[in-house]
């Protein structure tokens, strides 16, 4: 026996070496190489291999200087082996912390999500699901709705106590990610209800934007893609129901038709550059099957669906109530938030009036604000002269430290690609999170429409006023969104956190914002860098507002107090658009406000002309979600008097934004547990 060395075959299964050493003793040596959050799955693989094999064994018997001889007998598994698995078993069960069970389990609805959300994948920068699209069909809808329901169960499993803080925090983002994933299938019926879903699935912009593979390889991706549009409007047809809510059905046919025009005409210019003849037939067969398909989709809704639309969309007061629990840790009942939205409502529109009395005292704040709107691009200069001063803001962000900016990357201003123009006034687009290929930003606005009337035209553009432009520039880019998304990209936020994003925590940073900016002193034009206080911590500045120069000539000052009041305007106009927002979604979801009282609401309280009040009120029926803008702005001051109170002298505005966006877009709830000492103030979100 010392002259020979026997190995258990089938090391797949029983891990690396069960040997008989020199002196005849048989030894064991099992260390599987398997991460401690999977070693529950492998050793559940081992126990079924291990009942495969009916108790027996192959082995192979070898002098250590001679090639293996292989001996496959009937030889019973040892008691050695048993106990072998037993303290393996053992071993994996200790490893299996809490965290380790919640990261595994957090891993696999990952998996799972993309699966099922490929362009969501890309989009974030994984490109494994390159080329695929969501199937839309009944069966993988009621799989998924199912999968959903699964771990919502599993995760309720595991008690926040026992886990660390980090995931702690993680498992509660994951829960609130489930619910809303669940509240819009079970509770909105998105796939039965809203045909706007299908009319946007086959989103391609991601392809052509960013060029994160060879040319050829994304177009091969978008016509795989593309290809499978028509089986998508199938799906439409089938899973709708009879009768559907109006506006939806009136902004579907509006979206499909974009989107179909949208891959005839821009789709086809963007990959003017393709040099692959086969794979440009390949494309332009697919390009042609789905715009003919959205196109088709369009007309079916006009004639199938829009004469007995009706105009039921809203939630009710229960759902909406729990949709604001379960995804954004609010607990309110909508009557309270509604209370607080009309106070603050009206507390900015005394803040616009007064700011109104600055300009000329003798006219009223709407005169005023009429003739501010009046003072806008013209359709041809629109994107440049947004784009002018987005350097500008840049610096005043960076030199008044009011957040430290992780990347030189600009932001590049596009037009809004087509399909997304019917709800979309201006957004940003940013590079995913796990992006390392491509790394363009696009900050979209969306123009006018050649064939608009003058008349509409010029309604359009009073939105896009010079100093409201500002305003919508420091919301989307410096320091809003993308800022937002930058110090996401660089930070040492988990997978989950990176993923899974509250709406009020996104929204409600990039609004906050705006004001923030403004009572910093921002007022469009380069000011000197002030100086840090000398108690500021180490590493960060305090942000005191800019001082007028000694030698400023009083026609200046008085130039610059009228430029600054108008400045002023356009944030509150700003924050008075999303406070109706607030108070319109809670009214048509839980009042049964209509789009027309919408409408009305719009116009007379943030003074926005019919076409663009119309647009915000159809918003709402679909997006209910969109009081979260101020929700999420409210709670983030909120946070910052707890915070800057606790931290007393060595609080500045940048040590605060810096750590605020250091931990993903969680529940603004779910950052007072890590910003917060005194656990007594964690749920006082308002």
């Amino acid at each position: 026996m010392k002259h020979y060395r026997e190995t258990i075959a089938h090391p797949e299964i029983f891990g690396n070496v069960q040997s008989v050493d020199k002196s005849g003793r048989r030894t064991v040596a099992f260390f599987p190489k398997i991460k401690p959050s999977r070693r529950l799955g492998w050793i559940e693989q081992l126990v079924a291999q291990y009942q495969k094999l009916d108790g027996e064994a192959a082995c192979i018997w070898h002098r250590p200087s001679e090639p293996p001889i292989h001996r496959r007998g009937r030889t019973k598994l040892s008691i050695l082996l048993m106990s072998a698995i037993c303290f393996a078993t053992t071993l994996v069960l200790a490893a299996q912390t809490p965290d380790a069970e919640y990261e595994a389990v957090a891993e696999e609805y990952i998996r799972g999500y993309f699966a099922a959300r490929p362009l969501q994948g890309t989009a974030l920068g994984l490109h494994e699901y390159d080329g695929k699209i969501t199937d839309y069909s009944r069966l993988a809808l009621d799989a998924e709705l199912s999968r959903l329901r699964r771990f919502d169960d599993r995760l309720k499993k595991f008690d926040p106590d026992k886990l660390s803080q980090r995931q702690s925090i993680d498992l509660r983002i994951l829960q609130a990610a489930v619910k809303k994933e669940l509240f819009q299938m079970e509770d909105m019926s998105i796939f039965e209800r809203n045909p706007m879903v299908y009319a946007r699935a086959a989103d391609v912009n991601v392809y052509v934007k960013r060029n994160f593979a060879p040319l050829e390889d994304r177009v091969r991706s978008i016509a795989a893609i593309e290809s499978q549009v028509p089986n998508i409007i199938i799906a439409a047809k089938t899973n709708l129901s009879d009768v559907l809510p109006r506006p939806y059905v009136e902004l579907a046919i509006q979206i499909a038709k974009g989107s179909a025009d949208f891959l005839k005409k821009n789709l086809v210019a963007a990959i003017a550059d393709l040099k692959d003849e086969r794979v440009r037939v390949e494309f332009q067969e697919a390009n042609r099957k789905a715009a003919a398909a959205l196109t088709d989709y369009a007309a079916w809704l006009e004639r199938e669906k829009l004469p007995k639309a009706s105009t039921d969309f809203a939630l009710g007061a229960e759902k909406f109530q729990r949709l604001l629990a379960e995804t954004e840790l609010v607990d309110l009942p909508p009557e309270k938030i509604l209370e607080i939205g009309m106070s603050q409502l009206k507390a900015e529109q005394n803040s616009f009036a007064e700011a109104a009395k600055r300009i000329d005292p003798g006219k009223s704040p709407a005169e005023i604000f009429k003739q501010i709107q009046s003072e806008h691009p013209t359709p041809e200069s629109l994107l440049s002269d947004i784009g002018k001063n987005l350097e500008q803001i840049r610096k005043y962000v960076a030199g008044h430290h009011l957040v430290t900016i992780p990347s030189e990357v600009r932001a590049r201003v596009k037009e809004t690609p087509q399909y997304r123009r019917a709800v979309s006034f201006a957004s940003m687009d940013t590079p995913g999170p796990f992006e390392r290929r491509a790394t363009e930003a696009y900050y979209y606005v969306t123009p006018t429409e050649s064939e608009w009337p003058e008349k509409q035209k010029e309604e359009w553009l009073t939105a896009f006023n010079y100093y409201n432009a500002d305003i919508v520039s420091i919301h989307e880019v410096y320091p809003g969104h993308y800022v937002q998304f930058l110090r996401l990209n660089a930070s040492p936020a988990s997978k989950v956190e990176k993923i899974f994003g509250s709406y009020a925590f996104i929204e409600g940073w990039a609004h906050y914002c705006e004001k923030m900016m403004i009572d910093e002193g921002y007022s469009g034009t380069p000011t000197p860098s002030p100086a840090p206080k000398a108690s500021a911590s180490p590493g960060t500045s305090a942000t005191p507002k800019a001082k007028p120069s000694p030698k400023t000539s009083p026609t200046s000052s008085v130039d610059d107090i009228k430029r600054a009041a108008k400045y002023r305007m356009a944030q509150a106009d700003e924050a008075m658009l999303r406070l109706c927002r607030l108070c319109v979604s809670i009214k048509m979801h839980t009042q049964n406000m209509t789009v027309d009282e919408g409408t009305k609401f719009f116009q007379e309280n943030c003074y926005y002309e019919e076409k663009p009040a119309r647009t915000e009120a159809m918003r709402g029926t679909f997006d209910p979600g969109y009081l979260n803008y101020t929700l999420g702005k409210l709670q983030i001051l909120k946070l910052r008097d707890d915070y800057k109170g606790q931290q007393a002298d060595e609080f500045s505005l940048q040590k605060f934004h810096n750590e605020l966006l250091n931990h993903g877009m969680p529940p603004i709830r779910l950052l007072r547990e890590i910003m917060l000492k005194d656990k007594s103030k964690w749920d006082q979100v308002l």
